[in-house]
């Protein structure tokens, strides 16, 4: 399948002309779920589906979709291709954009090389992936795979205060299809790595073998709001202290837990937020991730204790709200070793590795095989604007892409 290629200008001058979509007024990229931004990136992309011949449909969820169905084998289950286009504030332009764009262009590719599939394929930009917006993160595909009632993802409120059903119905992406509405023959994204590591090594491909487990939740400490100058230490109840204790805390959890273990707190907000006044509320989230869920698991009863303990000591109420869990996912050996033979019939090294990340493809695999295929990112960068892949490591990850896919559509049966 070697011979085959991807167009590299094509792919490369579309994810430029996507990641101009969605800059606010100070340039930064803001294509947040479900906003004017995301429906400025979603209609170009939709336009793109449209010009290469594809059905372009959408579920309730929003979740968007170009299928190729040749004749000839519209009645067999679909290879599915995806990720997303939606962004963190200031983000990226490879982010989800790469496997969605390179996805269409390994549709292209075949197409113009006269393949005959043996099944269809249909190419996905998942809803709301980064979480930015609206909770829980990896959403449209979550919802996809019924791992989420859509009723209750379009109920879902945003950090600003919105619905998510009613944005969709406002920017004009919420569809008539029940999210489900073909299940996967495979599953196959491509993703810049978001890490160091392919970099670090030399090496064009990762082979994605796993994903660790992700949980999220929000803490939440209330106490008394007083005078800062006349309140005694020894007399506070002090929400903003608790939140700190409990926030450094976090680095020491995940070094008891093992070097596998990470612990974040991305969000802190504190009220009334005064100088001079002792915070009555502090409320936090935290972010622990482990590719064993055992020892996540572990690390998530140490926290709630840890918490409990120093709520009681400093006098507060104390309230933990569960975010989002997802277990650790074992991707498919059939398709990594695929992974491998496109990569290695190309010439380009390659390496095994878990995902720190989550992606669609974590939930996707709950209702067929899947897995992923990584490309260097500079830096180790991403989530900033200074996220950067070389156009030579996006072209050739586009190209194991295209084998990759080319097999596991020339397969007949389900």
């Amino acid at each position: 399948m070697s011979t085959l290629q991807v167009d590299g200008e094509r792919l490369l001058g579309r994810l430029k002309a996507l990641g101009e979509v969605g800059r606010d007024a100070e340039g930064r990229l803001v294509r947040l779920a479900a906003t004017d931004a995301d429906k400025a990136g979603r209609d170009l992309t939709a336009a793109w589906l449209a010009e290469a011949g594809l059905e372009v449909m959408v579920d309730r969820i929003g979740n968007l979709f170009g299928l190729w169905r040749p004749s000839g084998c519209a009645e067999q289950a679909a290879l599915m291709l995806g990720s997303h286009i939606d962004t963190v504030r200031d983000g990226g332009i490879y982010d989800g954009a790469y496997g969605v764009l390179a996805g269409l262009e390994v549709i292209q590719s075949l197409m113009a090389a006269g393949f005959a599939p043996a099944r269809p394929i249909m190419l996905v930009a998942f809803t709301n992936e980064e979480g930015a917006r609206y909770a829980p993160d990896m959403m449209g595909s979550l919802v996809y795979a019924g791992g989420l009632a859509v009723d209750e993802a379009l109920a879902a409120r945003g950090e600003d205060g919105t619905v998510l059903g009613a944005e969709l119905a406002r920017i004009g992406y919420a569809g008539a299809l029940e999210p489900g509405f073909v299940r996967p023959h495979a599953y196959v994204e491509l993703h810049i790595e978001q890490g160091p590591v392919l970099e670090r090594e030399g090496l064009p491909i990762g082979v994605v073998e796993s994903l660790q487990g992700i949980s999220w939740r929000r803490v939440t400490f209330t106490g008394r709001a007083n005078h800062a100058g006349t309140t005694p230490m020894a007399m506070r109840r002090d929400a903003g202290h608790a939140a700190a204790v409990a926030i450094a805390h976090l680095r020491e959890l995940a070094a008891a837990s093992g070097p596998a273990t990470v612990a974040t707190a991305g969000t802190l907000r504190l009220e009334p937020n005064v100088i001079n006044v002792v915070p009555r509320l502090a409320s936090f989230t935290v972010d622990l991730r482990d590719p064993d869920d055992a020892r996540l698991a572990a690390a998530e009863a140490a926290l709630e204790a840890f918490l409990a303990d120093l709520a009681e000591r400093e006098g507060l109420s104390l309230t933990v709200e569960v975010l989002a869990r997802f277990e650790p996912v074992v991707f498919d050996e059939a398709i990594c070793q695929r992974i491998e033979r496109a990569a290695e019939a190309r010439g380009l090294a390659f390496r095994r590795m878990t995902s720190g990340a989550g992606h669609d493809a974590q939930m996707i695999a709950r209702i067929s095989p899947a897995a992923m295929i990584f490309v260097p990112s500079q830096g180790g960068i991403s989530h900033n604007p200074r996220e950067h892949t070389e156009p030579e490591q996006l072209v050739a990850g586009a190209n194991v892409f295209l084998d990759v896919v080319a097999g596991l559509v020339s397969e007949q049966g389900d």
